[in-house]
């Protein structure tokens, strides 16, 4: 991707390039959280979800949004507001979730049928495509609504706390 423009005859950075792979980093954890929350299943110290208990999601949001958010100075308050953002997002996303789940023991019914219904099935499938529309727009807003909470120095040390991270897991 080229991050550069020509103007007479200097190179001159845009910030695009760095913005870009933050919504994407962001993106990308927010998905895999969502992708953990969605599985619900029990962790290990006690049984809860990650060892979280009954607050299973929520507790581990929390804690993952305070580790996050540890390494870059943010003050308490920042700390908060974002921590209120991702709570709000999990909570208007849990509906989704749900019904994704709905979706899934839909499709296994349609295909378990002796005659396979076509149109049964592409209409399931644009249902579920809707809920994963639905799913990123507000995936997209809370990322936003977290990022703007933060000094632009702070996001780019976000940006590239998670660009190591995202490294560690992927060498």
């Amino acid at each position: 991707m080229n991050d550069t423009i020509q103007s007479n005859g200097n190179k001159s950075k845009i910030p695009w390039r760095r913005v870009v792979l933050a919504v994407l980093i962001g993106g990308l954890l927010v998905g895999a959280g969502a992708k953990i929350f969605a599985h619900g299943t029990p962790g290990f110290l006690g049984g809860g979800y990650c060892g979280f208990g009954q607050a299973g999601p929520e507790r581990h949001a929390e804690f993952m949004t305070r580790f996050m958010l540890s390494e870059i100075n943010a003050s308490e308050a920042q700390q908060a507001k974002i921590a209120d953002i991702v709570k709000a997002a999990m909570s208007d996303l849990r509906p989704l979730r749900d019904k994704h789940f709905e979706g899934h023991k839909a499709g296994a019914e349609l295909l378990s049928k002796p005659g396979i219904d076509r149109a049964a099935l592409e209409s399931l499938r644009a249902e579920q495509m809707q809920l994963a529309e639905t799913a990123s727009r507000r995936i997209a807003q809370a990322l936003a609504d977290a990022f703007d909470v933060l000094t632009p120095e702070q996001r780019a040390a976000l940006v590239e706390r998670m660009q190591r991270m995202r490294g560690a897991h992927h060498s």
